[in-house]
């Protein structure tokens, strides 16, 4: 295995995760990589526990195994603490501060989320449709449903959440989960939770299933 292709992508997550779209990019390694090139770099970083893959959905509806694209996905860090330690002494200050936290604020909480949801025993899905403005960060199943999972770095509206709700084309969705910098509550069929609560979201599907 070529190590300055390992070490190539494993450099390109921070800066790809702090842009909107942070599906991750192979053309962006290198000058004219290809994912063909790069993808046993990304299976060694997986094996080797040093980062998540998160693939994209074809449409977000149930099984989820076999219903996405293996060449669309974004990678996170399986550690936090990893994507924080690459970035400059500055931000890292700014970070701990709670300040500043600039470009790297959603990418933060996201991988934070990302990493308590694949330790809980999940594997990472989201969704982004070509044709508009929806896009998903996670889904997590139970053993009948499909759950959006959003993480907002305000508490703001969760427009593509509602959408999935309410819209008759995603039949698997009756309900959604937001994760924020803020307390518990539920409104339109949302659940609520501060971040930190992330890891025992299996284990509140499972309760909640009983219900």
């Amino acid at each position: 295995m070529d190590q300055t292709r390992i070490i190539n992508v494993f450099n390109q997550i921070p800066p790809q995760l702090a842009r909107d779209n942070k599906k991750f990019q192979i053309s962006k390694v290198a000058s004219g990589a290809r994912f063909k090139d790069y993808r046993g770099c990304i299976e060694w970083l997986k094996d080797a526990g040093m980062i998540n893959i998160c693939y994209c959905l074809n449409f977000p509806e149930l099984p989820l195994k076999g219903n996405y694209y293996e060449t669309k996905y974004k990678l996170y860090f399986a550690d936090t603490g990893m994507l924080v330690a690459m970035l400059d002494e500055e931000a890292q200050e700014d970070l701990r501060a709670n300040k500043n936290l600039g470009v790297y604020k959603g990418a933060l909480y996201e991988n934070i989320v990302a990493e308590a949801l694949k330790k809980s025993g999940y594997a990472l899905y989201y969704y982004k449709r070509e044709d508009s403005t929806l896009e998903e960060d996670f889904f997590v199943r139970t053993a009948n449903e499909l759950i959006p999972v959003e993480v907002k770095s305000t508490n703001g509206r969760a427009k593509s959440l509602r959408t999935l709700i309410q819209s008759d084309k995603y039949s698997d969705i009756s309900f959604g989960i937001k994760f924020i910098h803020g307390n518990i509550g539920v409104s339109d069929n949302i659940y609520t939770f501060p971040y930190f609560c992330a890891f025992l979201l299996k284990r509140y599907l499972k309760e909640f299933g009983k219900e």
